[in-house]
């Protein structure tokens, strides 16, 4: 979805489990390279990211040797991260209220990171990468927009990748004084996608998963 069916980079090496303090390593150069990442782009240096880290820089080639392996991997760990909201979402009785759940978590999730949103930036000319994300969320979106439906708590003439199209609007709206803006739109959002008998059908269909790509794209001024 807007928020972005084969496997990408994967070798032998990755696939093997690794160890705890190796594993550990590894969250801990995601987790900061993010922050690097956000503050100087994704130019940023190696040396940084092992200094706020508190490990060796050596640490940080031997396990991403390549810089594309780490924002590949940074964008797919952030990927996983989306796709438990979601399922958690899935488990909530309440239609309605999971995917409102989904929605708000998400955002919260997405505004606050500003290193993914350097990652997904960087990926764009990558359809390939890009559809990993959409592959793994869309069933889970499109079951929940298909819940909500059924359950009369949603109008019947949207799709899942309306939603889509709206996390990734919604994800850039923040300002230094109101970090948390997206919130009133969001507000604005639900109450649109809320079934209610007065409705005015929507004009146009909604964009075909295929198109989300180019979305993002145009979203953030890059050529598709």
């Amino acid at each position: 979805m807007g928020l972005m069916t084969p496997e990408i980079g994967c070798t032998d090496e990755a696939a093997r489990p690794l160890r705890a303090d190796a594993a550990r390593n590894r969250a801990l150069i995601l987790e900061t390279a993010a922050e690097v990442f956000a503050e100087h782009g994704l130019d940023a240096g190696y040396d940084e990211i092992a200094r706020r880290a508190g490990i060796g820089v050596g640490t940080v080639y031997r396990r991403f040797p390549e810089r594309s392996e780490l924002v590949q991997a940074l964008f797919e760990t952030r990927i996983d991260e989306i796709v438990a909201i979601a399922e958690e979402s899935q488990r909530n009785e309440d239609a309605w209220a999971g995917l409102t759940w989904f929605l708000e978590k998400a955002l919260e999730r997405q505004v606050v990171d500003r290193g993914l949103k350097e990652v997904m930036a960087s990926t764009l000319q990558d359809g390939d990468h890009m559809s990993v994300g959409r592959e793994r969320l869309g069933p889970i979106i499109e079951d929940l927009v298909a819940r909500a439906q059924a359950a009369g708590s949603m109008r019947a003439d949207v799709e899942a990748t309306d939603l889509g199209v709206q996390l990734m609007l919604m994800s850039s709206l923040s300002t230094p004084d109101q970090p948390d803006l997206w919130r009133r739109y969001l507000a604005l959002i639900l109450d649109g996608l809320r079934a209610r008998p007065d409705l005015s059908p929507l004009p146009l269909l909604a964009p075909a998963d295929e198109a989300m790509h180019a979305l993002m794209c145009n979203l953030h001024g890059r050529e598709i």
